[in-house]
């Protein structure tokens, strides 16, 4: 395997290059909330669990992954590596399409997706690689940088927490912050006068509901955040599977108040939905979507009916695909993805002026697994060293 900051000139293969092998692991790291817990408005939880699958072929290793149960992992080494192997390195979306033909009959929404996810990215890593590019620059890049917003703020966060965190990523050059609300909506006028008194009146702020209000609490609650707050950004206020719902509150919302929701998108048919009329903004998880290639689909779908893209989380991921969004808005800098990536990956990227920066002299992801520092966490597959 070469180094990360390997980059040679010119394309490094001619013709196929058959994937060799594929390995899966699954590391689990607790939350550093309060006692050990963080809670958003419809879920609460004391670990996320990253599952990494890696592939090899011609000497060189891709790596990709996925945020969910470590059920996932087997599930990979089952359906899907058999799949992979064999197939060309080069041609990742052809492998892609492969995958979702084998595991049509085990489910391809939900968790058969998120498991394609994490094999597509490891494919795509591993092409640039082979081909001695980051991945930004093997893609059909329209940008060499994202912008961000940081987002946690959640709702089990006492309230010096709570501003401390969205004031150290204003201070970071990050100009809009994100908090979770909607859990108990009677403590959320405070949350919410602390927060914006926190960064004052020139940082972006949005709120995210998780899917928790109903719709008349929603457009109720959307009337408030923009008048009081002055919100811009109200995500999945009602949940993402409602787009009805959604489309109540863009239509009879405040104007300046934008709706967001796609996060939980696993196929084009999530996202073609609330593409009529639901969102003013459409979302998409690189770790759901379909990897890298689900990406490409996701972001010529919102291409097509004028609305701009949002990257959800996995930021080491997204910050590679999201170049590749003509309608490119930003990406969320999630609290608990952002620790997870550092502890698991050397070569991961830190907010400059508001924006990811892919490198452009480490091949693929640029990222390399630190194994001995994942090892501690590990709840699946073989050890490596």
């Amino acid at each position: 395997m070469t180094g990360a900051n390997d980059i040679r000139d010119g394309p490094a293969v001619e013709g196929a290059v058959p994937v060799t092998g594929v390995r899966v692991h699954a590391f689990t790291v607790p939350t550093d909330g309060p006692d050990g817990v963080e809670e958003d408005g419809t879920l609460r939880w004391d670990s996320t669990t990253m599952v990494l699958v890696e592939a090899d072929a011609g000497g060189r290793t891709g790596t990709g992954y996925t945020y969910g149960d470590v059920s996932l992992a087997p599930f990979v080494e089952s359906a899907l590596a058999p799949v992979v192997r064999g197939a060309d390195a080069l041609a990742p979306a052809a492998a892609w399409h492969a995958m979702l033909a084998a595991i049509r009959n085990a489910g391809r929404p939900g968790a058969g997706a998120m498991a394609v996810s994490a094999v597509d990215a490891a494919l795509w890593d591993l092409k640039a690689r082979l081909l001695g590019l980051p991945l930004y620059r093997a893609l059909p890049a329209f940008h060499d940088e994202v912008p961000v917003y940081g987002s946690g703020g959640f709702t089990n966060y006492p309230l010096d927490r709570l501003a401390r965190q969205l004031v150290d990523w204003v201070a970071r050059g990050i100009p809009r912050v994100k908090l979770k609300i909607a859990r108990e909506p009677g403590r959320d006028p405070e949350r919410l006068a602390a927060v914006r008194e926190a960064i004052g009146a020139g940082a972006e702020l949005f709120a995210d509901a998780n899917g928790a209000l109903t719709r008349k609490d929603a457009l109720h609650w959307a009337h408030r955040l923009a008048g009081e707050w002055d919100v811009r950004w109200f995500e999945e206020p009602v949940p993402s599977d409602d787009p009805a719902g959604l489309r109540l509150l863009r239509d009879r919302g405040p104007g300046r108040l934008e709706i967001a929701a796609g996060e939980y998108g696993y196929d084009l048919g999530d996202f073609t939905g609330l593409l009529d009329g639901a969102v003013d903004c459409l979302q998409a998880d690189a770790t759901r979507c379909g990897g890298v290639t689900g990406v490409l689909q996701v972001a010529g779908l919102a291409a097509a009916h004028r609305t701009d893209l949002s990257a959800h989380c996995a930021p080491a991921l997204s910050a590679h695909a999201f170049c590749a969004v003509e309608r490119l808005r930003h990406l969320e800098y999630f609290h608990d993805h952002v620790r997870v990536e550092d502890i698991v990956f050397d070569g991961t990227l830190s907010p400059a002026g508001g924006s990811l920066r892919p490198a452009p002299d480490r091949p693929g992801l640029g990222l390399e697994v630190k194994w001995a520092d994942a090892e501690p966490y590990r709840v699946h597959g073989a050890r490596r060293s």
